[in-house]
């Protein structure tokens, strides 16, 4: 029992650490509205979420997966990347309309030497969208998505 729990208690530790020794990032994206941003490195690649105020009249959520792609160096000491991915994100404005979507993502970072990054890129969330009526519901397309929030500057901190 005892070879067991120790094998158990090193493979967790293993994983915390395999999970924490990857380089994050943590800032806004500022845009139509304001969004609180989480990157997570995976090897050469990233997954950031979001959870902002598009426009500042609702509540929407998005996630994605992207690829970083180096820029050649221009002998400065931070690092420029430009980045692609695609996920998936959902809303509500206020009062009755919702939409869920696939988000996609392209833009470009700049890594300084010290921990901050900045970037600018668009995030557009397409796909249906819920209207309600009174006691009737209708269902579009959330056009908005491509431009509400999509266009933004995120300023992180990285550690």
């Amino acid at each position: 029992m005892k070879k067991k729990s120790l094998l158990i208690l090193m493979f967790l530790v293993a994983v915390a650490t395999a999970a924490f020794a990857q380089p994050r990032a943590i800032g806004a994206r500022f845009g139509y509205g304001f969004e609180a941003s989480y990157q997570h490195s995976l090897g050469n690649n990233m997954v950031e979420v979001e959870v902002g105020l598009p426009g500042f009249f609702g509540v929407e959520a998005a996630a994605t997966y992207d690829w970083i792609f180096p820029i050649s160096s221009w002998k400065e000491k931070g690092t420029w990347n430009w980045y692609a991915g695609v996920g998936a994100g959902a809303g509500y404005c206020w009062p009755t309309f919702g939409y869920v979507g696939v988000a996609g993502r392209i833009g470009v970072e700049y890594n300084f030497w010290f921990p901050l990054q900045l970037s600018f890129d668009w995030r557009p969330i397409v796909g249906p969208s819920f209207v309600g009526y009174g006691s009737g519901v209708g269902l579009g397309f959330n056009a908005g998505g491509l431009y509400a929030g999509a266009i933004a500057l995120g300023v992180r901190y990285k550690f």
